[in-house]
């Protein structure tokens, strides 16, 4: 059986589906691993690091796709309209797609339209047994460390508190936007940096995870916000009354703050906005407000998707898209071990495949499509 791993060639996409050391183990699997050459060296994983590790490095796509029935991918592939290779139409009918598929109904039609059996990772049920194959988590601890680095960065002024004998400079005020895994991750960083700490998340259970990294909590309670998480551990989408009440707390508190990291998002929607203009007004000159929700529209109402902005009071709202990718080795180590993962949890030994049971709730969470139709219920058109 053949394993195929294309380059990515979406803009801005650095990250890789699989590295040496999970092609060796899909190898040790009785698995002939083509990977298409390149596909790696964004990620500091060069060709020759492939085929010390067993898999056969082809020159192109359609050399890699040729007879696959197995394909890994980071991203959703490319169609005829969107790039200058069709990967889409490259791949064989009946194999099976593994990756973050972003899908819709749309593109979950065209999957089954081509035979393709997809799994979508991104879709993984927040479950015990689902945790080390969790994409979203392993990506997003990796994007709320980075956002914190280039937060302090592009601030002005150094994070920790600095006494000089020709004076003190203050600490820094970060205050992060969510407390999911992102967020976590960003305050245990801005913590270690020496800033001082404040956190707010719409989420009952969140309050005291943000205690316990040592940070302060801020945010607006009330009935609505105890139900405020889904049974996977996500943020629900709230009344327009309650994200009226919370902006008013917020921004008094962002007024005061030097970096604002920004990690809220809601499954399947467009990310709530959290930091509107008038709150960006407020700020002070040299202020930073990194979005992480970039991806998902942006938390700030000022947020250009992949761009940094300066404002006209002097705040820089850093709005890049793909934040584990700025971390391309360590973002494809995780990644590339998560899809491992799925694959050798449903591995038949015996026949040398991945067996998917129908009925399980992994595979029932994951696959978009089978047998040529469409059977996850959220995408069906």
């Amino acid at each position: 059986m053949k394993l195929a791993v294309l380059t990515e060639r979406r803009n801005g996409e650095t990250r890789v589906a699989a590295t040496p050391e999970t092609v060796k183990k899909y190898v040790g699997l009785g698995l002939d691993v083509a990977i298409e050459s390149g596909a790696g060296v964004a990620s500091g994983f060069p060709d020759a690091a492939y085929a010390e590790a067993g898999a056969t490095v082809a020159a192109d796509a359609a050399a890699a796709l040729s007879g696959a029935e197995i394909v890994l991918k980071v991203r959703a592939p490319l169609g005829a309209d969107e790039g200058a290779v069709d990967e889409l139409a490259l791949i064989p009918r009946g194999a099976l797609l593994i990756g973050t598929l972003g899908a819709d109904a749309a593109l979950a039609g065209a999957y089954a339209e081509r035979g393709i059996e997809a799994c979508s990772m991104e879709l993984a049920p927040r479950i015990t047994r689902a945790q080390s194959m969790d994409v979203l988590s392993s990506q997003a601890n990796l994007a709320g460390y980075r956002a914190v680095i280039e937060g302090a960065t592009a601030y002005d002024k150094g994070f920790p508190m600095m006494m000089t004998a020709a004076g003190t400079v203050p600490a820094a005020n970060a205050f992060i936007m969510g407390a999911g895994v992102a967020g976590l991750q960003a305050i245990a960083t801005a913590r270690r940096l020496g800033g001082r700490v404040s956190a707010t998340d719409v989420r009952p259970a969140a309050k005291e995870e943000i205690k316990s990294l040592g940070a302060s909590f801020v945010g607006y309670e009330d009935e609505e916000s105890k139900a405020a998480q889904t049974a996977g551990g996500y943020a629900k989408q709230l009344s327009a009354e309650f994200y009226a009440k919370q902006a008013e707390v917020v921004a008094a508190h962002i007024a005061k703050q030097d970096v604002v990291v920004c990690t809220a998002l809601v499954q399947g929607r467009k990310a709530p906005t959290l930091v509107t203009a008038a709150m960006v007004a407020s700020m002070k000159p040299g202020s930073v407000i990194v979005d992480i929700a970039s991806d998902a529209g942006g938390n700030c109402a000022m947020t250009k998707p992949g761009e940094l902005v300066v404002t006209d009071n002097g705040v820089k709202i850093l709005g890049y898209t793909n934040w584990a990718g700025r971390l391309p080795a360590a973002a494809s180590a995780l990644y590339a071990r998560n899809l491992l993962t799925f694959l050798t949890t449903f591995w038949d030994k015996d026949a040398k495949a991945p067996k998917l049971p129908e009925e399980d709730d992994i595979v029932k969470g994951v696959t978009l499509t089978r047998g040529g139709a469409v059977v996850h219920p959220s995408m069906k058109a």
